[in-house]
């Protein structure tokens, strides 16, 4: 792929368009009840390109697919590692629409920002509102997972109490700053690719041994009848073992060295995580040996699938050390997430669009303080409710991918409207400005219409409520201008 552009480093964290030294032009007005002047401040450039990678694959777990292999598995007709090749590239043409914007509004607030820039104020809200469903929910899906790993290994105590602490460790760590959460979360992820290792090598030797459970290419091509349509309701699943690598570009006013170091993040993340997804479930699959047919017929094994192919193939101490990394990788993929999360509240505070309070900058550590712990508190809710009900996990994986699908869609679209549409860069280079965000649209779309009905609704809903969200504001911003 074409590199992305360095931004000079005396314009970082300026609106693009300003040169140096220019003053930014007057703020818009305040959405109604939300004060006249932004109370948020600037955040401490602190992060290097492997802090980066760090935050992006804590967040997205190299082991993401663990949890949801039985599900996709059933759901594929046995083609599970098919599901993530397709859904890698899927996601390769959002994360580079993500690059091409990176280098346009190298600040916090991510897709919010991009879609203000690229299509205005009104679309860049609703980004911010449907990213912010799923970067409040999809920590609370990675506590639980450490959850109910932690009481499968310790049974005496509940689950709910796991993702209670679970919450309040990272929570506080996320709080003490971004460089300490950092060098935390390093050599978690050390830890999470060690083990993925062992994996491996384990599945390797069994292979070669005893030979596999299932046809060779089955994982590519399924164990049974090979549907398209499968593979595709698969990977609207699927993608929410990526979502994590977008959330680099939430730290873009954190990082040294200029804009091009993020967008390089962003897609040596999004590149590595689908390398370590498609091996661990290609081999997962020719160790798993109930069909992808008695998954999908039996609900209540898929959850363990991946476990129960490991115990029965290598062994229960790979079984045990599996779950324990898996404990110990979801909370700080959720650290990651409720970081990210607290960015793009940061953000959006600061551009009026939340209250102002939800921009303050912490003076000692130089985090969003009070945004941090907004998410944490609504992602402690969600977690903690859903652990406590044997159904809490179905509900929270069916809905979680739906609010980003639909801000990536808004992202591509932002793409053309800056280059295309605006001309802001001059003339635009139409395979990457217009064929790769028009087909990475396209493909989430296509994504989005495979998705549960639950999904679908929730999604809806959110999406109604931002509507309602931004028509109250609007009338607010009118009323002051009248006045």
């Amino acid at each position: 792929m074409t590199s992305v552009p360095e931004d000079p480093g005396n314009n970082a964290g300026r609106e693009p368009g300003q040169g140096p030294g220019r003053k930014r032009g007057p703020a818009p007005d305040p959405a109604p009840g939300f004060g006249a002047d932004p109370a948020g401040g600037e955040l401490r450039r602190t992060l290097g390109f492997r802090d980066l990678v760090v935050y992006g694959l804590l967040f997205i777990a190299p082991m993401a697919p663990v949890g949801v292999f039985g599900t996709l598995d059933a759901k594929s007709h046995g083609a599970v590692a098919l599901v993530y090749v397709v859904a890698t590239v899927v996601m390769a043409f959002t994360a580079y629409s993500y690059a091409q914007m990176i280098r346009v509004a190298p600040l916090a607030g991510s897709v919010f920002t991009y879609a203000r820039k690229g299509l205005g104020e009104g679309p860049g809200f609703i980004a911010g509102w449907m990213a912010m469903l799923d970067y409040l929910l999809i920590p609370a899906v990675a506590y639980l997972f450490s959850g109910i790993a932690m009481n499968a290994l310790v049974p005496e105590v509940s689950r709910w109490v796991w993702t209670t602490l679970a919450v309040l460790v990272t929570t506080l760590l996320n709080l003490w700053g971004v460089r300490a959460a950092a060098r935390v979360g390093f050599a978690v992820l050390a830890m999470e690719i060690a083990v993925l290792l062992v994996f491996v090598v384990s599945a390797v030797v069994v292979l070669v041994r005893d030979g596999a459970q299932r046809g060779w290419l089955s994982p590519l091509g399924g164990d049974g009848t090979f549907s398209l349509a499968a593979v595709l309701g698969a990977v609207s699943v699927a993608v929410l073992s990526y979502l994590g690598f977008d959330a680099i570009a939430s730290f873009a006013e954190e990082v040294t060295g200029g804009s091009r170091k993020v967008a390089r993040a962003v897609l040596f993340c999004l590149a590595l995580a689908g390398v370590l997804f498609v091996a661990q479930t290609y081999l997962a699959a020719l160790l798993q040996p109930v069909s992808s047919a008695k998954l999908a017929a039996d609900p209540s094994l898929q959850g363990s699938a991946f476990y129960d192919a490991v115990e029965t193939s290598v062994g229960t101490w790979l079984h045990d050390l599996v779950a324990v990394s898996k404990a110990i990788g979801a909370a700080f993929a959720a650290l990651a997430g409720q970081a990210a999360a607290g960015r793009l509240v940061f953000a959006m505070a600061r551009e009026r669009r939340l209250p102002p309070f939800l921009a303050r900058v912490d003076e000692r550590s130089g985090v969003p303080r009070v945004a941090i712990l907004g998410a944490g508190v609504v992602t402690l809710v969600a977690a903690v409710w859903a652990a406590r009900r044997d159904d809490g996990l179905d509900h929270l994986v069916s809905v979680v991918d739906v609010g980003a699908l639909t801000a990536f869609v808004l992202l591509h679209a932002s793409v053309v409207g800056w280059f295309v549409v605006r001309r802001m860069a001059g003339p635009p280079v139409w395979w990457r400005h217009v064929l790769i965000p028009v087909v990475g649209a396209g493909a989430l779309i296509a994504v989005i219409v495979e998705a549960t009905a639950t999904a679908q609704i929730v999604g809806l809903c959110w999406l109604g409520v931002g509507l309602v969200v931004l028509a109250v504001q609007g009338t607010g911003r009118r009323t002051g201008m009248e006045g």
